[in-house]
């Protein structure tokens, strides 16, 4: 049920709750998984896929069927791998051991771990990690190889930072550094999923031959997510931030969160979010090259969202104090928008990225940067879905509607925006008329509050005077 907080809020921001009911109405999936034929052990990974990421499990669950299995396979083996390495209460020496091994214990049936700590968020998986490797063991051969080669790497690369003591005391020291743990954590997602789209024959070859697309795709993910959630990496013990980048600005970390400091911090923000967007044209370039409906959905939503945070939390003094999220009107609008179609997509991208440019500022050090990376994405959208389209110019010209499809978009849009309003109002006054039906039966005197209105008093009575005030109307003597 809404609490009154959720409710006053979409009554101010009533386009979200729009966004809401078209997504909860509207949306219908490309695929939608059959779950009533499914082995017990395939019914356990779906629920486990489901605990685990609400958001990766909406768009894993609408994959074509040939990729459903296998995508959520691997994302909870990665997530087993990622729960290892964040479990501070494993010793090194068993950690370590655990991540360069991890690949040949997918192979393994029955194999389970029961060594996290009891606070651990995803520890259950691990405990009946035997449902994944069940399912693991019955994918195709060539998915099995992509899986198991991505969970290698991602282990090596693991056990690396995991015993490295300078790393664990002092954080990411370089921008090289820093580049390359994302490589490792979420580069190598890109080029796994990329292998399974090109294998499945849903993705264009070429994407094999462009790495750095991949890389990409895995890296503006990643870096977003770090930027957004220092505070709480902080909260942990545990910082990404590279020190080449955070010592321009302040000289101590911990200097980030202190409000004295808080100009500095803002610009060591903007610095990150410019590193972030090197990647955003490079992710665009690669959803072109998609070519099934539902795998271009798993790869642009993740996206669009990621750029929309950059915008949200570009020079947001906030992140600093507390986890910034996008709320649950703008995440359904940002899936529609995403799962429609590459200009649709496209022009999303653009909003957030002018929303970026405007809220840049001149005394921002890297103003100039940020302002050319903004212009550089939003030329290659240009290059690619002209604004100025020139049929439509030539129908303006004849006094033509420039597009007919979009006025009767416009126009549709009007009246969803009619009917958004209408059901608002009608929801407001309910809940008046209950309000106001309570605290009558709750004993409160509307009578003497009008006789008060008329006479110009507008304000509270203290309690002894509105007794008086009671007495006397009671006794008709008002």
């Amino acid at each position: 049920m809404a609490s009154p907080t959720n409710l006053f809020y979409y009554m101010i921001h009533w386009q979200e709750l729009r966004s809401i009911v078209q997504w909860k109405l509207m949306h219908t999936p490309v695929h939608q998984r059959d779950w009533t034929d499914e082995r017990v052990s395939l019914y356990e990974c779906f629920h486990y896929l489901e605990q685990t990421s609400r958001s990766f499990a909406t768009v894993i669950l609408e994959l074509h069927p040939e990729l459903l299995v296998p995508v959520a396979l691997f994302y909870l083996i990665l997530r087993a791998l990622d729960t290892i390495e964040d479990d501070m209460t494993i010793s090194l020496e068993e950690k370590v051991k655990l991540l360069r091994e991890f690949h040949t214990m997918i192979e393994q049936k029955g194999w389970t771990y029961n060594g996290n700590g009891p606070d651990e968020k995803d520890r259950k998986l691990l405990v009946h990690f035997n449902v994944v490797t069940e399912e693991f063991s019955r994918i195709k051969p060539e998915y099995r190889a992509i899986i198991k080669d991505i969970a290698r790497r991602m282990g090596e690369g693991m056990a690396e930072y995991a015993g490295d003591a300078t790393h664990n005391q002092n954080g990411i020291e370089t921008v090289q550094g820093y580049e390359r743990y994302c490589h490792f954590v979420a580069g190598l997602v890109g080029e796994g999923l990329t292998r399974l789209f090109v294998e499945s024959d849903m993705a264009k070859p070429a994407l094999l031959e462009r790495p750095h697309l991949q890389e990409s795709m895995g890296q503006f993910l990643q870096k977003t997510n770090i930027i957004r959630d220092v505070r709480e990496d902080w909260d942990d013990k545990r910082r990404f931030w590279p020190r080449e980048i955070w010592s321009k600005h302040v000289s101590k970390f911990e200097d980030l969160f202190d409000k004295t400091h808080q100009e500095a911090a803002l610009n060591c923000s903007s610095e990150m979010v410019l590193n972030a967007l090197g990647h955003a044209d490079e992710c665009l370039y690669y959803l072109a090259a998609l070519r099934e409906q539902s795998v271009f959905n798993f790869a642009a939503i993740p996206q669009t969202m990621a750029i929309a945070t950059l915008a949200l939390i570009f020079r947001n003094p906030f992140i600093f104090q507390r986890n910034v999220k996008l709320t649950r009107g703008q995440t359904c609008q940002l899936m529609m928008d995403s799962s429609q179609n590459l200009q649709i997509l496209f022009r999303s991208f653009q909003q957030s990225v002018r929303a970026i440019h405007r809220k840049n500022t001149p005394s921002d050090p890297n103003f100039l940067k940020i302002s050319i990376a903004c212009g550089k994405i939003e030329q290659f959208i240009e290059s690619v879905f002209p604004t100025q389209d020139p049929e439509a110019l030539a129908r303006k010209a004849r006094g033509e509607p420039a597009d007919p499809k979009k006025a009767a978009a416009d126009a549709e849009t009007r009246k969803d925006m009619l009917y958004t309003v209408g059901f608002m109002l009608l929801l407001l006054s309910i809940l008046t008329a209950i309000m106001l039906t309570i605290a009558w039966f709750a004993g409160a005197r509307f009578d003497i509050m009008l006789s008060q209105l008329r006479q110009g008093k507008f304000s509270r009575p203290d309690p002894a005077e509105a007794d008086k005030l009671r007495e006397a109307y009671d006794r008709n003597e008002l």
